[in-house]
């Protein structure tokens, strides 16, 4: 992409209203656009960024068998009356609207009853199971409090996949599969290392969960952790009974802050009884389908990577989900050679499968180099009258500063040896 094209621009300040650091950078860089609180919109650079995320996210779910589909984001009041979870008593986030038609709509938070209700068209034997579906879909919550940027919004993106089973035991192989595949998920955006596994509260799923927590100073809970033995555990479950079970004492545990970027629920047979999901069994038994649950929050790891990934100048992307790979910052564009040769070199980069920014603008070195900072690309790219004659670029790696000064074959090398070119 050509900068020059790029409809978005940066700004100096983030609006006045806005107090989460990343949403403050998203914003400033041209990734989002803050529609009202909670609520943002994603421009040409932040949709790069999320369908990265996506892809990640899609190729670890395919990896352990999910199918991929999509739900319609309105719901049936009847159908959650069921589980009583219409009522605002149980589930306080719901936005609900009248129908011209006459009744009520809900808009979705969660899709747990619309899909086990589908499934009744689609699971009628054993034989019909196992089945794993997930879909990406915005989802609508009526926070009372969304103040952390994209970290918490009022709508966001959410990968939910839902396994069907039979029993325990193949619930338990795929609950643990979605444990390892998560893990993977996390380690490919750069987040492997501060993210825990966490024992917590279900809330308004389930008795008890796990979540995955990343330590992130911006996040809304606690955890205590100890990195020897792999153990966390939310603060809300924070208690004698806990401890025992996990067999941790209070001594080795830290407490640290973080940001939950997702979580998983064992339904046993409850769920399925409740909207009358089942199967016949061998004997030709009715037997309610064993459920389970399985949450990723797309934009809010996209809010988790910003706070931290991110220094004075601005952001610092991961390779894997960088919207692109290289900042190729053209200078002295006024000099026809120079310009020439710049859109060489780009081509030739493009040519070879590097996805790049070209920044052909005609504008000082000094705004570009602060945009570039700003966007936070994994490489920039300096190209001058000075690197023409030289024959050598200087290239920057945002993350650590190093900087190397490359001739165009050795430039071409690096990134052809590059997995994320």
């Amino acid at each position: 992409m050509r900068q020059s094209q790029l409809f978005t621009k940066t700004r100096k300040e983030a609006p006045a209203d806005e107090a989460a650091k990343n949403a403050q950078l998203l914003i400033r860089a041209g990734f989002v656009y803050k529609e009202m609180a909670g609520v943002y919109a994603y421009l040409p650079l932040g949709l790069l960024v999320l369908e990265k995320v996506k892809q990640i996210v899609r190729e670890e779910m395919n990896a352990i068998g999910g199918q991929e589909l999509i739900m319609t984001s309105l719901q049936r009041k009847d159908l959650w009356e069921r589980t009583d979870r219409w009522d605002d008593k149980q589930v306080d986030v719901w936005f609900k609207s009248e129908l011209k038609a006459g009744g009520e709509v809900g808009f979705g938070w969660s899709h747990e009853e619309p899909i086990a209700e589908m499934m009744k068209n689609y699971i009628t034997s054993y034989k019909d199971l196992p089945i794993y579906v997930y879909q990406f879909q915005t989802k609508l919550r009526n926070e009372l409090r969304a103040k952390s940027g994209v970290m918490r919004g009022r709508e966001f993106v959410m990968k939910d996949m839902y396994s069907f089973a039979v029993g325990e035991d193949d619930h338990t192989a795929f609950y643990n599969a979605t444990i390892a595949a998560y893990q993977r998920v996390y380690e490919r955006l750069g987040l492997g290392e501060d993210t825990f596994v966490t024992f917590a509260s279900g809330g308004s799923f389930t008795q008890f969960s796990h979540e995955f927590q990343t330590i992130c100073e911006a996040g809304e809970d606690s955890i205590y952790i100890n990195r020897d033995k792999n153990i966390a555990l939310n603060a809300e479950v924070y208690n004698p009974e806990t401890l025992a079970k996990l067999e941790v004492t209070e001594a080795e545990l830290t407490k640290v802050t973080t940001a939950e970027v997702g979580n998983i629920f064992n339904f046993g047979r409850q769920k399925a009884s409740d909207v009358g999901l089942s199967y016949k069994s061998d004997s030709g038994e009715d037997v309610p389908v064993w459920m389970g649950s399985y949450g990723i929050g797309v934009t809010r790891l996209i809010g988790v990577i910003a706070e931290k990934f991110s220094d004075a100048k601005g952001l610092v992307w991961p390779e894997s989900i960088a919207p692109f790979l290289v900042h190729l910052v053209a200078l002295n564009t006024d000099d026809s050679a120079v310009r020439d040769y710049a859109e060489g070199i780009y081509s030739e980069l493009q040519k070879r499968g590097v996805a790049v920014l070209f920044d052909d603008r005609d504008l000082r070195a000094g705004e570009k180099f602060a945009d570039s900072d700003l966007i936070g690309l994994p490489y920039r790219v300096v190209l001058s009258k000075k690197t023409k004659e030289s024959g050598k670029f200087e290239m920057i790696e945002r993350r650590s500063g190093e900087v190397r000064h490359l001739t165009e074959v050795e430039l071409y090398a690096d990134f052809d040896n590059d997995p994320e070119s």
